[in-house]
């Protein structure tokens, strides 16, 4: 239809192995968890260099399992970023933790370890911080702090994966770390998460709590509490399996499409230029992100994103910002209270980003851009 867009946000890197392997699995006698969700977690492990991956229905799930495996629940607060594209964190409400937001980097977009030490009381239990849109979190101060008041340190990587931070893979820092499986990321299993972890008990916790095999029905000890029947599919599975097969290439098509937005970008005056950190190797974004300049407001960036619309172009605001969702106004938090996040959140624009677009068509998205900049009346904008 003429109304639909032409160029998408997003769009799975889908080859005729990923087809076959899904095709394998329907002519299986197998759908729900079996052989190759296992497969795959092994596959997920071995590439992070961890001892354990498990399979589950989403990020969120992932880390509610994860806190519920730790013991974390009513009365224990969880320090948390409010920005992000993924919504990982609100896993820490739903396991009836209170999530007790820390402020961002302006620079890296991610939890600033000053901010949350500030933050840290005697109920906290954990920190959990994100590698936003790929750009790896301050992993040693983390760890720093963490290890310092006796703090469980999660990694929420659902928006990374094959971003590098002193040598190391994101999902190679945290006590645990989850991953998200769907779309706009790299690697799609359609749906799905991964947690990965070095600690074997906390493994077996966390299969306990995503379901219960068969032969576990029956067993007291596995049925001392009821699972959340968080598990992925054999589809799905299939999908992330040959998809994790073909990462580097995936990866390697997608940077080339970041090289063609960053020298067009270069003639896009205004707006906060890409950053990587001293400290981080590789950065594989999850979408195409444009900081706005301070001249510009919400209402503007707003009526860019809807300039783009009208071209065909699919765009998007890149975050809402938890603390300002309704069900954290409840929690005491209101507009205002997190200045860095709130200043880039209404600024940010998240633009097409996979590995079928060309070069025409990246240009054609940053005049676009860059013309609906000038419409809204904001001109050249300092950052």
């Amino acid at each position: 239809m003429s109304d639909q867009p032409s160029i998408l946000l997003s769009d799975p890197d889908i080859s005729l192995a990923e087809l076959e392997a899904v095709e394998n699995v329907l002519k299986s006698p197998r759908l729900s968890a079996g052989p190759t969700v296992e497969t795959f977690e092994a596959a997920f492990a071995e590439y992070l260099g961890r001892r354990h991956a498990v399979a589950v229905g989403s990020a969120t799930l992932g880390l509610l399992a994860t806190l519920r495996a730790y013991g974390i629940g009513p009365g224990d607060e969880v320090i948390a970023p409010p920005f992000g594209f993924r919504e990982t964190v609100h896993a820490i409400t739903l396991a009836g933790a209170k999530p007790v937001f820390a402020d961002i980097d302006y620079w890296s977009c991610t939890l600033a370890p000053e901010k949350a030490a500030a933050a840290i009381t005697d109920k906290t239990r954990a920190i959990v911080a994100c590698n936003v849109n790929g750009h790896p979190a301050m992993w040693a101060p983390l760890r720093e702090l963490a290890d310092r008041h006796g703090l469980l340190l999660l990694e929420d990587s659902s928006e990374a994966i094959g971003s590098r931070y002193q040598g190391r893979l994101v999902g190679s820092f945290g006590d645990c770390a989850i991953f998200d499986l769907s779309q706009p990321g790299p690697l799609t299993a359609g749906e799905g998460g991964m947690v990965v972890t070095d600690d074997s008990a906390l493994a077996s916790k966390l299969r306990s709590c995503r379901g219960r095999r068969s032969d576990e029905r029956h067993s007291i000890i596995a049925g001392g509490f009821p699972p959340y029947r968080a598990e992925m599919g054999e589809m799905n599975a299939a999908l992330g399996l040959t998809q994790l097969q073909r990462l580097d290439d995936i990866l390697d098509r997608r940077q080339d499409v970041a090289d063609y937005y960053d020298r067009h970008m270069l003639s896009f005056e205004g707006i906060k230029p890409a950053y990587m950190a001293p400290e981080v190797d590789e950065i594989h974004w999850t979408v195409y992100l444009i900081h706005l300049g301070t001249r510009f407001s919400k209402s503007s960036r707003d009526a860019i994103v809807q300039d783009l619309s009208t071209e065909r172009i699919e765009a998007a605001a890149f975050c809402y910002p938890l603390h300002t969702q309704s069900h954290y106004g409840t929690l005491g938090y209101r507009k205002g209270d997190f200045f860095v996040t709130e200043k880039l959140a209404d600024r940010a624009i998240a633009l097409p980003f996979h590995g079928h677009l060309t070069e025409d068509q990246i240009g054609f998205i940053v005049k676009t851009a860059k013309d609906a900049s000038v419409n809204v009346g904001a001109g050249a904008a300092i950052y």
